[in-house]
């Protein structure tokens, strides 16, 4: 079997309702989205790369996109001043918020050079319990993102990718889907 990098008694399970992986402790029969404390993040990234990397959803059939919706993917990069400093991949962040640009920037380069695809970096980097989606947020409209964020997502073409756009969550790199 696979390490995952999960401590004793823990296990990557996924839920077929939510379409995620999720941890399940089987000794205490509690499970939980983020990893559990002790969880060597390094050998949960290259398990979940492996095994659970969803692929981003097709597209929508033509006429079937929600009113007034759009669908993006971004890659989240948190920071000390982010609203809530910690991740699935990072119990507590302590990166400042240059340090999180100067990372992003990296990754910027990364998808516009063709070395990596957004997706493909969301999956082991990204800050966000998207990464098990490639960092597809699906569909959503005006008023359900935080303001910085929908207005960049908003002003993007289909296939376009933003520069690096600043939210209380952190700093983002958005690819917008549909």
């Amino acid at each position: 079997m696979a390490d995952t990098g999960l401590p004793a008694n823990w296990e990557v399970r996924h839920s077929n309702s939510k379409n995620l992986p999720y941890y399940f402790n089987t000794t205490d029969k509690v499970s939980r989205w983020e990893p559990p404390p002790g969880t060597d993040t390094e050998k949960l990234k290259r398990y979940m790369a492996t095994h659970h990397s969803a692929a981003v959803a097709p597209p929508a059939p033509p006429g079937q996109i929600p009113e007034g919706k759009i669908r993006a993917a971004h890659l989240l990069v948190k920071h000390e001043d982010s609203r809530r400093p910690s991740s699935w991949r990072q119990e507590r962040i302590e990166r400042s918020k240059d340090e999180a640009r100067s990372i992003l920037r990296g990754y910027e380069e990364k998808i516009r050079s063709g070395q990596a695809s957004l997706a493909e970096l969301a999956v082991t980097e990204s800050d966000c319990s998207s990464a098990r989606k490639g960092g597809d947020l699906g569909y959503f409209g005006k008023g359900d993102m935080q303001r910085e964020f929908e207005d960049a997502a908003f002003s993007l073409k289909v296939g376009e990718l933003s520069g690096i756009v600043e939210t209380a969550s952190g700093v983002h790199l958005i690819e917008r889907l549909e």
